[in-house]
């Protein structure tokens, strides 16, 4: 989906507008960047996030606090004397609601009286993110034996730049800058864009400071012996129409304050909190719980729910994950749907706000420079500036081949999981035009099969998961004629087919139920017969626009296993394969096998491991017998999660694994990441074999297996139909067997 080079969405172009990468298409980090340095830290609400570093400084380089995709702080920082203090820690809450730091003063310089000396004075910095106000409490205490006074500075600025700008895009003209100003004790940004939008940021303090200039604020604070006192600030943000055009446009929506969080001070500080907590403990409420013997797993978990809980907004169509932070904290089709397939089976209440979220921005005409077409579910979704303005084309823009079968894919296992047939009979007009589009392309396609091809420069080149620009290629490292038919996509298809085909004989339409069942054998068939290469006893990447087919090892691959396209034998063939040293790095597995042309472990995705790919492996493993491979791949993610501090980033580099090593981090990964942390969940469902048939109310396990080190795992309060039910798998000997502790749906058990 996403990331550096290149990144996807409307990022995927920019390594060819200034950002830096290798020759091999290798990202390499600005020397100045913050992610190279140290760790950073997110704090995210609704359609604002925070990103810092461990002081809790924001420092103007791939960092900031952004609203709508616009940064609207580039600089936060504290110092002492003109010296920034030594870091203790940084932390996130476990809920994701606070970020904390704790720090000590450098050296002092006297002051009218004895200097103070290193490490006396404690510094915790406290920060809330709720809505589009930013709060944070600076405490200090004081552990000298005498009286210190103490020089502190917090520097601020805006530079209002659009995310495009912050990851390399350049722009021949800008929105006008309001110089920044003293209004009232409060500093004041202001920003008029391009799209008719003003921006107004107000910085706040409590008490006021002994001097306040429009980039910093100055106290001189006198510290007794053991004493406690606190600063307190407050960044607002109100974003607002400039004229009434403008006013219809998604990025001038009109913003303001929370109500109730008005006003720097400890009050203001509390409120946020308590309704951060309250938020958060609400979405975790509508999940199933997860508890095992592992207090490692258990921490993973937690972990998993919480990012999964930062990164979903609240729209007026439901619950929707963003795809992830920093770089992609906005509505992505792909990433939505895969996540929410993922953790179907514990909370199914966010597939139905995707889908109707989905359904109700489907595309309705067809515009080359969106990639749009009658029927398509959309990719990526942005308010920004330049969004807006048509400087890039992702305002709301169509470039993916795979969301529209998924979407599709995603309403039949929805319906499956909660018998919600109301919202079936909701999306069905979306449905049917999604699996239109579907038939009109294959019907185009000279072979019959759902390929892609971009309408305009501006576009992505590479329209599956894989939208690098390097990621589609030849055996010879030739890049293909377009256009492109992925093998996975194809298995999309087939499965987006017999699905609306279920759904046709639900309604009761007959004759286009076969319609669809037809289609999907036709597309099994032709797969078969076009993709498979007999030697190396798996499936080929892609095929090209000459009918050509690029015969490279790549994990696309499993994702026929996952669907279920694959003929067994074959399947089992490529679980085998997947599973060697050519995929496996003991991480996870690689996007592409090693010896492959343009194999490179450290590239974005012609190498690394990405988590959610080797979730959907794992699950195609498990569907052709090899439940063990997928054991052992859930055993390796967890071990790779431990790694990174129980949160799983976006991908990561696809070295093999080492002993007393730990798994290589890729640069700029997003950090959370939606379906990153939702593949835990999916290879769980996978190893202990859980179907939910809500229709039926019942539970279906078969052949449950549990990771390594862990003897037992309950699932709580698992809501199927009308009914719950709550199982504790236990290890018996050499079985895993499943016990039911509470609850009135049926389970039904082949061990």
């Amino acid at each position: 989906m996403q990331g550096p080079e290149p990144i996807a969405g409307g990022l995927a172009k920019l390594p060819e507008q200034g950002v830096e990468t290798g020759d091999d298409g290798v990202f390499i980090a600005p020397e100045h960047a913050n992610v190279i340095s140290g760790r950073q830290y997110v704090l995210k609400s609704g359609d604002t996030f925070v990103v810092n570093d461990p002081n809790g400084d924001i420092l103007g380089h791939d960092d900031g606090l952004f609203v709508n995709d616009m940064r609207v702080l580039s600089q936060l920082q504290l110092t002492f004397g003109g010296r920034a203090p030594s870091l203790l820690s940084g932390s996130v809450s476990s809920d994701n609601t606070a970020f904390t730091a704790h720090l000590t003063n450098r050296s002092l310089p006297p002051l009218g009286g004895e200097h103070t000396p290193q490490g006396v004075v404690h510094v915790e910095r406290l920060r809330v993110l709720c809505g589009n106000v930013l709060n944070e409490a600076i405490a200090l205490t004081h552990y000298g034996t005498e009286p210190a006074v103490v020089p502190l500075s917090i520097s601020f600025a805006s530079d209002f730049l659009d995310i495009f700008e912050v990851r390399g895009s350049p722009r021949s003209r800008r929105g006008m800058l309001v110089p920044p100003y003293v209004d009232n004790d409060e500093v004041v940004f202001g920003y008029q864009g391009l799209d008719n939008v003003e921006r107004v940021v107000r910085v706040a303090f409590s008490p006021a400071p002994d001097k306040l200039l429009p980039g910093r604020a100055d106290y001189t604070l006198t510290l007794p012996s053991e004493a406690c006192l606190s600063v307190y600030l407050q960044v607002t943000i109100v974003t607002r129409p400039i004229n009434e055009a403008a006013a219809q446009v998604p990025g001038g929506l009109v913003s303001t304050p929370p109500a109730g969080l008005s006003g720097a001070g400890r009050a203001a500080v509390r409120a946020a909190l308590a309704e951060s907590h309250r938020m958060m403990r609400d979405r975790r409420r509508a999940s199933a719980r997860l508890r095992s013997s592992n207090p490692l797993f258990n921490a993973w978990m937690e972990r998993s729910f919480a990012d999964l809980g930062l990164l979903t907004t609240d729209r007026d169509t439901g619950p929707y994950p963003y795809a992830g932070i920093p770089w992609f904290s906005t509505p992505f089709g792909r990433d939505a749907v895969m996540t929410s397939l993922q953790t179907l089976w514990v909370q199914p209440a966010l597939a139905r706000g995707v889908l109707r979220f989905l359904a109700a921005h489907q595309a309705r005409e067809d515009s080359a420079f969106r990639d749009a077409a009658v029927g398509k579910i959309m990719h990526e979704m942005r308010k920004s500036e330049m969004a807006v303005t048509g400087e890039v084309p992702f305002a709301l823009y169509y470039g993916g081949v795979d969301t529209t079968p998924l979407f599709i894919v995603l309403a039949g296992a929805y319906l499956e999981r909660t018998d919600d047939a109301a919202l079936i009979d909701e999306l069905w007009l979306a449905l049917e035009l999604a699996a239109q589009w579907i038939a009109r392309v294959c019907d185009r396609n000279p072979f019959g099969l759902l390929d892609y091809q971009r309408a305009a420069d501006s576009g992505l080149a590479n329209q599956g998961w894989k939208d690098s620009h390097d990621s589609v290629f030849h055996s010879d490292g030739r890049m293909p004629d377009g256009p492109i038919a992925l093998v996975e996509v194809q298995a999309y298809a087939c499965a987006a087919f017999e699905t609306m085909a279920r759904l046709a004989q639900h309604r009761g339409a007959v004759t286009l139920a076969a319609n669809y069942t037809t289609r999907a054998a036709a597309l099994r068939e032709r797969v078969e017969a076009m993709f498979w290469m007999p030697q190396e006893g798996f499936y080929g990447m892609a095929l090209d626009g000459h009918g050509q087919l690029c015969r490279v090892l790549a994990s696309n691959a499993g994702h026929l296993l996952a669907f279920g396209l694959a003929d067994q034998a074959r399947g089992e063939q490529v679980a085998h394969t997947l599973e060697s040293a050519l995929f496996h790095t003991g991480w996870g597995l690689r996007t592409l096998a090693g010896g492959q042309p343009r194999f490179n472990p450290m590239s974005y995705h012609n190498g690394s491991v990405w988590p959610h790919d080797t979730a959907l492996c794992a699950r195609g493993m498990a569907r052709y017998g090899e439940k063990g491979a997928a054991v052992r791949l859930l055993q390796a993610l967890f071990e790779a999660a431990i790694n990174f501090d129980m949160r799983l980033p976006e991908l990561f580099c696809g070295f093999t694994r080492r002993r007393g090593e730990p798994p290589t981090a890729y640069p700029v990964a997003c950090l959370p990441q939606a379906w990153a942390a939702g593949s835990p969940f999916m290879m769980l469902e996978a190893c202990l074999g859980v179907t939910v048939d809500a229709q039926r109310e019942e539970v279906r396990i078969e052949r449950p297996r549990l990771p390594a080190g862990i003897d037992w795992l309950e699932v709580g309060d698992l809501r199927v139909g009308s009914r719950t039910v709550s199982l504790t798998f236990r290890r018996v000997g050499e079985q895993v067997v499943p016990v039911v502790d509470r609850g009135d749906a049926r389970v039904l058990a082949l061990l």
